[in-house]
């Protein structure tokens, strides 16, 4: 599982995305997580290419058995 954040101020502090519900977006892998990014975040994913530091990020979500 995958959840998507953005850093959307100059504090360093990473907040989850959620969804309509209030809970973080979930993604089954990477790769649905940074399409959803992109599709919410478009200047701040193309950005990263030109500037830093990063702003939009995809993390791995460990499930405890």
């Amino acid at each position: 599982m995958f959840k998507i954040q953005v850093d959307d101020g100059d504090d360093g502090i990473w907040h989850d995305v959620k969804g309509t519900d209030g809970k973080p977006l979930l993604f089954e892998n990477s790769e649905e997580a940074h399409r959803k990014l992109d599709e919410m975040f478009p200047v701040l994913t193309r950005m990263e290419k030109y500037v830093g530091p990063k702003r939009v990020r995809a993390i791995a979500i460990l499930e405890d058995d």
